[in-house]
């Protein structure tokens, strides 16, 4: 992935192509080794994620943007998907009304190898 500028001073750097999308630490950590509770809670991001996307394009104004944005950065942490938190924090605090389009597109895509690593999770 290349960086993205979103702000006039900021750029965003994505972490590492061979990085996991979600931190399996962090969710075992927040989730108490509780395996169910893991798979509960990567099913409701699955959910969550499709609207926060419609949420970020259909945005009508710099308010809906944002806190589109922000829901989705907080699910992200949840987590611990910390590349697509970054994304969405990134695009929370500067994403240009200019530089909206390419913002979604990255964020898509890495909502997409989030769904992608939890479907294969969740059948391991």
């Amino acid at each position: 992935m290349k960086p993205m500028k979103l702000a006039e001073d900021t750029v965003y750097m994505p972490a590492a192509a061979n990085a996991r999308p979600i931190d399996l630490v962090h969710l075992s950590k927040y989730t108490l080794g509780n395996r169910d509770l893991e798979n509960e809670l990567m099913g409701l991001f699955r959910a969550q994620a499709d609207v926060y996307l419609s949420r970020l394009a259909e945005a009508a104004n710099d308010e809906d943007w944002v806190s589109a944005a922000h829901s989705l950065k907080g699910s992200a942490k949840a987590l611990g998907a910390w590349q697509l938190a970054d994304l969405a924090e990134f695009a929370e605090r500067g994403a240009a009304v200019s530089e909206r389009a390419d913002a979604l597109e990255e964020i898509r895509v890495a909502v997409a190898a989030v769904n992608a690593f939890i479907d294969g999770f969740r059948e391991a």
